[in-house]
Formats: structure tokens, C-alpha cells, sequence
């Protein structure tokens, strides 16, 4: 969020990133409303600290990811740079904090059903695609079409854990293959769309794509195996 997103060939192209910021603050808050945002009202158990922390770190940068597409599109672009010093700084808190809370969930056993070791290749997978996504965009600032492309996709690349608390019965029983399944979904939808718009897939677009694809399917064949949970237990310590 440190560079201007482009506007190429008109407002249609702006929307596209409205529209994707909304639509995974909706998905957020459909998966956290429970447990976070409305947990007085369905009496859901408090919450300590770190989680409160969490919840509150990922909501500020969905939040300020709206609101810098918006800051574009009113043609604000001068704000737009001041705060993407802010998303920077804020990137790197998402990952310290959710690494943190990846591994103190570990240590009290509490993960959505795979052994704690082996579910910690999922949280931690999700921390290694954003630092690496938002990592290119910000090398990538100067960069305005690749640089609003990759911001996208790391946005995206972080809701897995929204959809699968989305208490809707087919999206629970798919377990983790359907929770990525959507997200990937909703990354295709973001390519496709821009892919017709400009006749053509940009880079950006497809090497993020390869990129949170391919990391799914590695946490999957490597989570179980004997290696990672040597690792794993290292880094629980």
C-alpha cells in the first residue's frame, strides 16, 4: 500500500478492487462475527489476550486496505502514499502477531481438529505467502499495476481461516480442502475478471496465483510428514 494503484482504461477497473475489499470484509466478519465482533451477543467463551490482539491487528489491515482503495479512487493519491508507510508497518505486525498466535495455540493444543503440530502448517503457511506477497508489492511500488495486484492477492491469501468459520453446514463438513478451495475460488474470480477486462493475464496475477496454489498444496503434503514435526516442536519450543 506504499505505491499508487493505476487506474487503467476507467472506472471499471478501480472497481474491482472495491469490490474484492468488500467482499473479504464480509466474508470476515461472516467467519468472525461468532467468536470476535458479536461474541456478547451469541455468548461465545472471552477470548485472551493475543486473540483479542490478533483479531484486532487483521481487522485494521482489511480496513485500511478498503481504505486505500477508496483513497484512489477519489483520486487521492497523495494520502494514499502517507498511509502506505502505515499498511507497511502494519504488514509486518499481521505476521509477528500472527505467527504468535499460530504457536500459542499449538502450545495449548487448541486447532480445528488436526494434531497441533501438523495443523501449524497451515497458519504458519499463510504468514510465509503474505510476508512474500507483500514483501514483491512493496519492491514492487513504484510498480503500479503490479504492485495493486499483488496487494490483492495478499489480502485474499489470508481468508482462509474467515471462510472456514462460516457456520454454514457444507462449508464446515468440506474441511480444509473446501476452506482452500474458496479462497482460491475467490482469487480466480479476482484473475478472471481482470484477465477479460485486459485481454490478457497479467504476470502479477499469474505468478500470485501459482504462488498461493502451490503453497496449499505443499502444507498439505508436508504437514503430516515426520520432518516438519521435528520442526514444528522446535519452533514451539
Amino acid at each position: 500500500m506504499v505505491a499508487v494503484h493505476d487506474a487503467p482504461r476507467g472506472g471499471s477497473g478501480r472497481s474491482l478492487y472495491t469490490w474484492a475489499a468488500v467482499t473479504i470484509i464480509v466474508i470476515v466478519l461472516a467467519g468472525f462475527a461468532h467468536s470476535y465482533y458479536l461474541k456478547t451477543w451469541f455468548g461465545t467463551p472471552v477470548l485472551p489476550g493475543l486473540l483479542h490482539l490478533h483479531g484486532l491487528v487483521m481487522t485494521l489491515w482489511f480496513a485500511l486496505f478498503l481504505l486505500q482503495v477508496r483513497l484512489v479512487a477519489a483520486g487521492r493519491t497523495d494520502l494514499h502514499r502517507r498511509m502506505g508507510v502505515v499498511g507497511a508497518l502494519l504488514a509486518m505486525v499481521v505476521v509477528v502477531v500472527g505467527v504468535a498466535t499460530a504457536l500459542t495455540a499449538v502450545r495449548l493444543g487448541h486447532t480445528p481438529g488436526p494434531p497441533p503440530l501438523v495443523f501449524l502448517a497451515i497458519p504458519l503457511g499463510d504468514m510465509l505467502v503474505f510476508s512474500g506477497l507483500i514483501g514483491a508489492a512493496l519492491w514492487w511500488r513504484r510498480r503500479s499495476d503490479v504492485h495493486k495486484r499483488l496487494m490483492l492477492l495478499a489480502s485474499l491469501s489470508l481468508l482462509t481461516a474467515a471462510i472456514a468459520r462460516i457456520p454454514i453446514d457444507f462449508i464446515v463438513a468440506g474441511g480444509l480442502p473446501l476452506f482452500f478451495a474458496l479462497t482460491d475460488l475467490i482469487v480466480v474470480i479476482c484473475v478472471g475478471y481482470d484477465t477479460a477486462r485486459n485481454r490478457r493475464l497479467h504476470p502479477a496475477f499469474g505468478w500470485g496465483l501459482l504462488v498461493i496454489v502451490s503453497s496449499q498444496l505443499v502444507r498439505f503434503m508436508i504437514a503430516g510428514t515426520a520432518t516438519w514435526k521435528q520442526f514444528a516442536a522446535w519452533l514451539v519450543g
